[in-house]
C-alpha cells in the first residue's frame, strides 16, 4: 500500500479528536494521485471527502488491512504501527506548523528503511504553502 498522511513540524497528526486542519487543495492533490487507481479511508477521512467526485474511494473501517499493492491509504485517525511491514510508499503532507497534538505520525522515516526521494511544495487553500514528501522503503 501507499500511505497518506498529513503533519505538523512535530508530526502531529490529530489532536482532542479533531484532524488538525483540512484543506481543498491537498484533498484534490490526494484525489489527483490516486487517479482510476483505489484511495480507501476511513468513514471519518471520508467525512472531507463526501462532497468530491471520488469514484475511487473504498471507505472501510479496516481500510488499512483490506489495501493491496499500490493502493492509496489515506490515513489520519488509526495506529500505523500494524501495518507498517505493509506500506511500499509514504506520502507525508506537512502543514509547515506546530499545532497541539494527540496523535502521532509513528514511522521512523529517520531509521534506515525509509528513504526521502522526491519533495514538492505547493500553496493550499488554507494554508499558504504545503510540502509533499515521498519516502520509499529502501
Amino acid at each position: 500500500m501507499i500511505l497518506i498522511a498529513v503533519v505538523d513540524d512535530d508530526y502531529g497528526m490529530m489532536f482532542n479528536r479533531r484532524r488538525q486542519s483540512k484543506d481543498s487543495a491537498l484533498r484534490e492533490r490526494v484525489l489527483s494521485l490516486a487517479g482510476d487507481g483505489k484511495l480507501w479511508m476511513n468513514a471519518y477521512t471520508y467525512g472531507q471527502f463526501s462532497d468530491s467526485d471520488g469514484s475511487a474511494i473504498c471507505v472501510d473501517e479496516d481500510f488499512l488491512a483490506k489495501a493491496g499493492t499500490g493502493e492509496y491509504c489515506f490515513a489520519e485517525n488509526v495506529p500505523l504501527d500494524s501495518c507498517e511491514e505493509d506500506i511500499e510508499e509514504i506520502i507525508l503532507f506537512r502543514w509547515n506548523r506546530k499545532y497541539p497534538s494527540d496523535v502521532r505520525f509513528a514511522i521512523d522515516l529517520g531509521d534506515s528503511v525509509w528513504k526521502l526521494t522526491k519533495t514538492r511544495e505547493f500553496a493550499g487553500s488554507s494554508h499558504e504553502k504545503i510540502t509533499e514528501e515521498v519516502y520509499v522503503r529502501v
